[in-house]
Parts: C-alpha cells; sequence; structure tokens
C-alpha cells in the first residue's frame, strides 16, 4: 500500500488529544495530520506506538530454562564494553505479544547485578535480526543499593556493602579522570614544544607539512592512552553518555544524586520504587535527574522493595521530577506496559497525559522524540489505531504500523 489515510474519532497525540483528525502516512513517515475530511483506510482512535524505558526483553526469554538468560554476566563489577544486542534473540515470543498490544520500542539492559553492568540500547521490535532491530545507542547500565552489593558470591572484585561497591565505583572514576587528566598535559606540554619550535627555530625551520605531520602524531600518541574500556568510562565522564542507573531506596537515590554533582553525569533513576517521600522526588527534579518509574504491580521480592506502595505514584505526579514508564519485562510483561498507567489515573491524571507518559516522554527521555513518541508531521509513521478508548480495559489495536509498515492489521 503506498499512501495510507487514518481518521481519529480521537487522536491522542504523546502530547494532549483532538477529536475527528485524518492522519496521512507515505513510505515511512507521516506527511499530514488535519481536520479536513476525505477518504480513509483505516479509523478509530490513535495513539503513537508504545515505548518501553527500561526492559529485558529477547534476554529473558519465553520457553527457556532459566539458567539460559542473559541479563548478567557475573565476570566483574564493571563491565562497560558489554553490549546486550549480542545477548537477545529476535524471536523471543514476548517480541510478538509487545507488538500485538502497540509496545514497538524499548531500551534493553543488562541486569542490576553489577555496578556497571554494560551498555545500553534502544530497540525496534518488529525487527528480523538484532542489526535490524538497533535503534539507538543510548549510554550505560549501572546499579546501586542492594544487587549490586548481593552478588558477592560472583567473580571479581565484589564487596557485600554498600559503602564498598561505591568506593569500587569511585576509585574507577577517579583512575580515569586521573589518566585522562595526565594524557591531556603531556599533550599540551608537546604541542607548546612544537609551537614554539615552529616560532624560534630560524635556522631549521619546520615547513608546513611537517608541523602538520608532527602534531597529527602527537593527537594518535594522545589516543593510545586510552584502552576501548578507558573511552567508554570517558563517555560517562564527560556526559556524552546517558548512566541509566538501577535505584530503588531513597538513601541511595540521595547518594546518586551527589555522585551526578561529583562526577558531571547525565543520568535517570530507574526504578525509585521505594521513594515513599515526595522531597525525594523533588530532588531528582532539581537536579535534572529524570525517573523511569516501575516496574508497577509486581511482588515487592526484596527488603529493597518495602515501600513500593502503589500510592507513591501520587508523589511522583506531585513532585518537580520529569518522570516516564517502565516494564523491566519480565518482571512485568512488555505488552502490559499500558496496563501500569491506571496506578497513575487512580490519583487524577487523565488519559491523555497518561498515554503521554509511555510515548512521548518516555522517547523524550531516550533522547528519540525528535523521530518517534508523538504524531506530528516528519515523524516515523509507528502507531497504533485502537478499536475503542485505548484504555478501556477491553481495548484491542485494530492496526498497528511500525514507521509505515503493517505490523498488525485485525481489520481483515
Amino acid at each position: 500500500m503506498g499512501k495510507i489515510v487514518i481518521k481519529a474519532a480521537v487522536l491522542f497525540d504523546g502530547k494532549g488529544k483532538s477529536e475527528n483528525k485524518y492522519v496521512v502516512i507515505e513510505g515511512e513517515k507521516i506527511i499530514d495530520v488535519t481536520d479536513k475530511a476525505g477518504q480513509y483506510n483505516y479509523e478509530g482512535y490513535i495513539t503513537p506506538g508504545f515505548v518501553d524505558a527500561h526492559s529485558h526483553i529477547g534476554m529473558v526469554r519465553e520457553g527457556e530454562p532459566w539458567m539460559e538468560e542473559e541479563t548478567n554476566d557475573i565476570t566483574d563489577q564493571l563491565r562497560p564494553l558489554h553490549n546486550p544486542l549480542n545477548s537477545i534473540y529476535m524471536d523471543d515470543r514476548a517480541f510478538k505479544d509487545s507488538i500485538d498490544f502497540g509496545v514497538l520500542y524499548s531500551c534493553i539492559v543488562p541486569g542490576s547485578g553489577n555496578l556497571l553492568g554494560g551498555q545500553a540500547k534502544v530497540i525496534r521490535h518488529f525487527a528480523q535480526t538484532v542489526k535490524e532491530a538497533f535503534f539507538k545507542d543510548y549510554g550505560y547500565k549501572m546499579a546501586l543499593g542492594f544487587n549490586p552489593r548481593s552478588t558477592e558470591d560472583w567473580k571479581g572484585i565484589r564487596p557485600n556493602t554498600r559503602m564498598g561497591i561505591y568506593a569500587v565505583l569511585e576509585k574507577k572514576f577517579n583512575e580515569i579522570l586521573i589518566k585522562k587528566e595526565k594524557a591531556d598535559l603531556e599533550k599540551k606540554k608537546k604541542l607548546y614544544e612544537l609551537d614554539k619550535k615552529k616560532r624560534e627555530d630560524k635556522e631549521n625551520k619546520i615547513t608546513e607539512k611537517d608541523y602538520k605531520f608532527e602534531k597529527e602524531i602527537i593527537e594518535k600518541e594522545y589516543e593510545f592512552n586510552f584502552t576501548e574500556e578507558d573511552k567508554k568510562y570517558l563517555e560517562l565522564l564527560e556526559g556524552k553518555k546517558i548512566a541509566k542507573v538501577h535505584v530503588h531506596k531513597e538513601d541511595d537515590v540521595i547518594y546518586l544524586i551527589d555522585l551526578v554533582k561529583k562526577y558531571g553525569l547525565v543520568a535517570t533513576a530507574d526504578h525509585t520504587g521505594d521513594v515513599f517521600h515526595k522531597e525525594i522526588f523533588d530532588k531528582l527534579g532539581e537536579a535534572n535527574i529524570p525517573v523511569v518509574y516501575g516496574p508497577i504491580g509486581s511482588l515487592g521480592y526484596k527488603t529493597e522493595l518495602m515501600h513500593a506502595y502503589y500510592q507513591n505514584t501520587k508523589l511522583l505526579m506531585e513532585s518537580k521530577a520529569f518522570y516516564g514508564l517502565m516494564t523491566d519485562h519480565p518482571v512485568i510483561y512488555s505488552y502490559n506496559l499500558r496496563d501500569s498507567l491506571k496506578y497513575f489515573m487512580i490519583y487524577g491524571l487523565n488519559d491523555a497525559e497518561a498515554i503521554s507518559l509511555i510515548t512521548y516522554k518516555n522517547a523524550k527521555i531516550l533522547g528519540i522524540d525528535n523521530v518517534v513518541g508523538t504524531i506530528e508531521v516528519g515523524k516515523l509513521a509507528s502507531l497504533v489505531v485502537w478499536d475503542k478508548h485505548p484504555l478501556t480495559f477491553g481495548a484491542y489495536p485494530k492496526l498497528v504500523l511500525g514507521e509505515g509498515k503493517i505490523l498488525r492489521d485485525n481489520t481483515i
């Protein structure tokens, strides 16, 4: 099919809602959103495709023994080179199920048994291979609190206290920063001597060609100071990539805020289930640390979750924090992302604001809101046409589009 026109009885565009709109799609993009009536191919209630901001989908797979899951690597506390794309299988049934309910993208991360478990990647759920699934290189998964200190029987340096694991993390950050400072000083010194030679050596005047060559050598020698692991840490420490930090309890949240200030990190606070004072959420907002909240409604299976009340959503809503929502699949299944919105709606979030949590706001947190998360001209045509109001208990997609491709057509 070439051009697709969809009539929206109600359009939830990711930021608000309107009625009797027509969404026009050509190729992989939305080319028009209009109230001018005309012929159309489909009709219903329209939302953007849903985005899960924190998931292990494809790493913990349906129908496999638990020992085959690949969320955590037990070799060391600090594993910045680990790429979760190398530990997912796209034939995991959970991908199919998530598409059935409009969840089209997720940020996949390693587990939380390590201080720095690996990289964070945004993926498409509607892909045949991992290469096709890759959507964006996001940042790094880090973990604070109980989880990394509970893995003392794993390999590597494994402190069994929070003070121990935090000391390991800061020691590593400090070593990298000192290493870079030394390399910067050495490079600065060499460049100064080269410039001095160019200015002052009249008898053996250096040519522009030789000057350029020697400068390139200095730059190359500088790069050789850093291993691939060093470069990954520097991406974090220079704020080029996001630290996606697993954290639940309030005291660990305060540590995260201090860590971000001390090292200039750009971070999100993922989970925060045990935060039960509005002031803590306010502090995250004041520190410009977005919250990726959840999973909501799962078993509080450890002391760290003793205050993980669903009522805490009200405190988050009333706070200064910018927040989105996660499933932490398979803790809550990816296709149940929409269901978690009820805990916010109980405390007054309206339908458009609720849908925004798992569309625009999650996309913004993940840095993909320029292409998905809203229904606007120029955005990718990743959207869902529902048979009834999408937050009705029995609502089901009539049509699911992923970047212009029909993924589900239940009207046939």
